[in-house]
């Protein structure tokens, strides 16, 4: 069936298809066959719900995204801490969430779990409560994020990665697969393994996203201060910051590290 959405634009809802009548659905949304969408959901112009789709409640999907079969959004946090106290997933513009990945609202902690616009996140992909990321991210497959991940702006993390509570992901950064993260992933960075090493900028990457090579030489002195000469962090921190130009791609890498409370894997 459809509804009216806006002059000239309707509503496409699959007669197999559940929504509640709190629920918000913006212009040109479709809504496949035996999706679910329940109360207090809002979501996005031209905004795509595959078949099976489970939309519990109070969610926020933007507009253009696409969320493919049987993925599972705004579910309670799976947290014995959780006393049912009100709380939100938000998930930005274009976005696309491949089939069965799960999706928790966050908790009083933060009281939301953000995902931003641009990201891809593929199927079994799980982003527990109160996690946090940015926008451009790609999370491959049967990825599985903790309670308070934060993850910056145009991360890669390969597939069948797990990732420790309260870790963050500086932005840029590549997650090998299968990699066990329990510490902090420094910004620009490569990580990989079991336990994970740090690898070096991620070269590649800052290429392909048109940094520099000016900016990307700099990147590269603050490193070997960081992780190639003979100074603990605190001394090779405040050595970066008297001898480099703070530039904001700089001041960040340092900023991160400085500011880690789990650490930063090296």
């Amino acid at each position: 069936m459809s509804r009216e959405a806006g002059v000239g634009e309707t509503v496409e809802i699959h007669e197999t298809a559940i929504v509640d009548s709190a629920a918000e659905l913006g212009p040109g949304v479709r809504v496949g066959p035996r999706a679910i969408i329940g109360p207090r959901v809002r979501i996005g112009a031209g905004t795509d719900i595959g078949p099976g789709v489970l939309v519990e409640k109070n969610t926020e999907i933007g507009e253009g995204c696409r969320i493919f079969q049987g993925a599972v959004l705004g579910t309670d946090p799976q947290d014995l801490k959780y006393e049912g106290e009100e709380s939100w997933l938000r998930v930005g513009d274009r976005t696309m969430i491949r089939e069965y990945a799960t999706l928790n609202r966050g908790t009083s902690w933060s009281g939301e779990t953000v995902v931003g616009s641009d990201c891809l996140l593929m199927a079994y992909v799980h982003v527990a409560h109160d996690c946090h990321l940015g926008n451009h991210i790609i999370i491959s497959n049967a990825t599985q994020m903790a309670g308070h991940v934060t993850i910056e702006d145009w991360v890669i993390v390969s597939g069948l990665v797990a990732m420790h509570q309260f870790v963050r992901v500086g932005a840029h950064a590549f997650v090998g697969g299968a990699s066990r993260i329990a510490q902090d992933v420094v910004p620009y960075c490569r990580v990989s393994g079991n336990p994970p090493k740090l690898y070096g900028l991620n070269s590649v990457g800052l290429d392909r996203r048109g940094f520099s090579a000016e900016t990307r030489g700099r990147l590269k002195k603050a490193y070997r201060i960081l992780f190639q000469s003979e100074l603990n962090l605190s001394q090779a921190l405040v050595r970066a910051r008297e001898e480099l130009e703070l530039t904001p791609e700089v001041a960040h890498f340092l900023d991160f590290i400085g500011s880690s409370e789990r650490g930063v894997t090296i």
